[in-house]
């Protein structure tokens, strides 16, 4: 597992100093240029990954992709005996043992500014894909307290977020024009819902269903991804997966192994954990009865059926 790890640690090396090697050989260029090349090559990457992968697993930010990915490795470390802590990459444990499959976590946010396609999921059509859904209202709040207190620098103008320290409101960033907000949630799972009916392997995994009935929802993701685990497995990477653990191991460091993802960014601001509240319909716990009301309007005007928030 060593050697994965340092394999995992140059493969991320070296696309860092792919997009520096790109940003000195495009200096003095003006920034949208350079922002538009960034983007391009990110999607090279991630389309490259997508080419070779068995199971890909797309979600927006903050839509519980981390909880996922940590369930996941557990399942697998209990499975095949891999090391304690081991977290799941692209190909990291398929490469100790063939029958993981090579799984791509993506949020799939630039593999369009290489294709050119904007407005299909083509590249997807003949992969076996998961959506991870989550209601855009409780994305869209987690978002802004991924930008106020996480999100890295670098980030910032490429995803389309506010600069850095601006005064707004979360009320005025869930529905405005940013990266982050409930409209751009809504825009990148309502494009899922068109193109559905052309997955050739399509699943759709809702956040609040996994909280409500993990054991279940598990057993059906893994049946959908052709692996074969048995209740005990499960229920071991259910209960390791909990939040109440995964809010421990982010306080303790315990998945170093994950880099920056599951550390916070400040230990006595609860705001800038990574595993923030997990909280269902947690939305309304921060705007007025007419906000929630404005909130719940806009989306029941613009969300797509599919994903049946009301």
């Amino acid at each position: 597992m060593a050697f994965q790890n340092v394999r995992q640690a140059l493969q991320t090396a070296r696309k860092k100093l792919s997009r520096r090697a790109l940003h000195w050989r495009m200096r003095g260029q003006p920034e949208a240029d350079i922002l538009v090349a960034e983007r391009k090559l990110r999607g090279v990457e991630q389309f490259d990954k997508l080419h070779r992968a068995d199971v890909v697993i797309v979600s927006f930010g903050k839509s519980g992709r981390t909880w996922l990915r940590v369930m996941i490795s557990h399942l697998f470390r209990v499975m095949y005996k891999f090391p304690e802590n081991a977290i799941l990459g692209f190909d990291n444990f398929h490469n100790l043992n063939r029958k993981v499959p090579k799984t791509f976590f993506t949020h799939d946010n630039y593999i369009k500014d290489f294709t050119g396609d904007f407005d299909t999921k083509a590249p997807f059509y003949d992969k076996r894909v998961i959506l991870l859904a989550r209601d855009p209202r409780d994305v869209a709040v987690s978002q802004f307290f991924q930008w106020k207190f996480r999100v890295k620098s670098t980030k910032i103008a490429i995803n389309n977020y506010p600069p850095q320290g601006s005064d707004i409101s979360l009320f005025d960033f869930v529905m405005g024009d940013n990266g982050g907000s409930m409209q751009a949630v809504t825009d990148y799972l309502n494009l899922w819902a068109r193109e559905v009916d052309k997955m050739e392997c399509f699943h759709l995994l809702r956040y609040e269903d996994l909280r409500a009935r993990p054991r279940e929802e598990l057993r059906r993701m893994l049946d959908f991804m052709q692996v074969d685990a048995t209740e005990t497995q499960v229920n071991a990477a259910v209960d390791y997966s909990s939040y109440e653990n995964m809010k421990k191991m982010e306080g303790s460091q315990q998945l170093r192994l994950a880099g920056g993802r599951m550390m916070p960014r400040d230990k006595d601001n609860p705001d800038s954990f990574k595993v923030r509240r997990a909280k269902v319909g947690g939305y309304r716990d921060y705007f007025t009865d007419e906000e929630v009301a404005t909130i719940d309007a806009r989306l029941a005007d613009t969300l797509a059926p599919l994903f049946n928030y009301k």
